[in-house]
């Protein structure tokens, strides 16, 4: 089991507002059907539309970098052996975000706001889809001198490993840049997430001032061809984007950085020093088992960073990733099982045809003979 508070994140807590809508509803707001926004004043009204105009509307604890955290400490187990950071508002909405965190294990350090309410993300679900809309309010006023308080800068010196969606740089680059570079000075491992393709492209300067001091860069297919594009890679390849953005300058050349891409049903890629190894992900017997791809791209973050805390190898690191993924991706919102079940973890196989099932599912079928866990390219 993982030491306590090993793994820092610093984000934007958020309560998901999640409904199933229809095409539609997606074109009275100009929403795409997968994809992530920051509320405009147009969307403002979609709260109250859908909470009023929709049956079965979810709310579920949510903000990319609490969800993936959320994940790893449910993984790992025990209690605090991971930290989250991020500002919230003083009503009901920030205490349930609370709950949920302290009921699942993090240690949460807020910081709060008298003005503004805690944040939403709406959630709008359309056949397989996710449209996520984020009002930040109070998440958008997070300031640096909260990790002047001593015991909040205690939590960051303790941990050894860190991580942040790129949406945190819409807040606070200040505070990722102090976090960052006290994990490139100690020699930590810091970790972050592209999160969005708006990010590339509106907020370029602060993430390509935070991006030479990752180890880790995460992200899906959309966002490294965004990435791509605004960098003038030249190129749409995947994997060769994956192998350019391990490759950008870094800081800390004690160890060189890994880039994780995943593409949906497609292999997850990791680049790191000039090679790329694909994963095939966890396929579905049954479509219909799929409940809604929201927070399955955090979770598969949170299934990685715990196997790495842990020291244990990629491979683990990737398995575990999809894993969670998986058991996200026939859920509703960023939920799971109240303790996880590493026995089937340990039991999920890759297949030598590019597709990975559970072995319950096909334990007569395959043999461990016949698993082949990445492909190299």
């Amino acid at each position: 089991m993982a030491s306590e508070g090993i793994l820092f994140g610093m984000g934007n807590p958020l309560l998901d507002i999640s409904c199933t809508a229809n095409k539609e509803f997606l074109d009275k707001y100009g929403l795409e059907a997968n994809n992530a926004i920051l509320a405009e004043d147009k969307h403002k009204p979609m709260y109250q539309e859908m909470i009023t105009s929709f049956k079965d509307v979810d709310y579920c604890a949510g903000g990319a970098t609490q969800n993936s955290i959320r994940i790893a400490q449910w993984i790992i187990g025990g209690s605090n052996a991971t930290t989250f950071m991020g500002c919230i508002g003083k009503d009901d909405f920030g205490k349930t975000l609370r709950s949920a965190a302290e009921k699942d294990h993090v240690k949460v350090q807020y910081q709060y706001n008298d003005k503004e309410p805690t944040g939403t993300c709406a959630v709008v679900i359309t056949d397989k889809n996710r449209s996520l809309v984020a009002n930040l309010a109070a998440a958008n006023c997070f300031t640096k001198d909260h990790l002047d308080v001593k015991e909040h800068w205690d939590s960051v010196e303790k941990a050894k490993f860190y991580y942040c969606a790129g949406f945190f740089l819409t807040v606070c680059p200040p505070a990722l840049m102090m976090v960052s570079q006290h994990a490139c000075n100690q020699n930590k491992l810091f970790s972050m997430n592209l999160s969005a393709p708006f990010i590339s492209q509106f907020f370029k300067d602060p993430l390509m001032q935070l991006l030479p001091y990752a180890d880790i860069v995460f992200g899906n297919e959309t966002e490294a061809a965004t990435f791509s594009k605004e960098q003038d890679f030249k190129t749409e390849d995947v994997k060769e984007i994956a192998k350019r953005i391990a490759s950008l300058p870094k800081e800390n050349q004690k160890r060189s950085r890994m880039c994780v891409i995943t593409q949906g049903r497609d292999p997850v890629l990791v680049a790191q020093d000039g090679v790329v190894k694909e994963y095939a992900v966890i396929g579905f017997d049954n479509p219909d088992d799929i409940v809604d791809s929201n927070g399955a791209g955090d979770a598969f973050v949170g299934g990685f960073l715990a196997q790495l805390v842990q020291g244990n190898s990629v491979d683990e690191c990737v398995r575990c990733g999809n894993w969670a993924a998986h058991i996200v991706l026939q859920r509703s919102g960023c939920t799971f099982p109240e303790k996880a079940d590493l026995v089937m973890f340990d039991h999920v196989y890759i297949l030598s045809n590019n597709s990975i099932h559970s072995s319950k599912s096909y334990r007569q079928l395959n043999s461990p003979a016949s698993i082949s866990w990445v492909k190299k390219s």
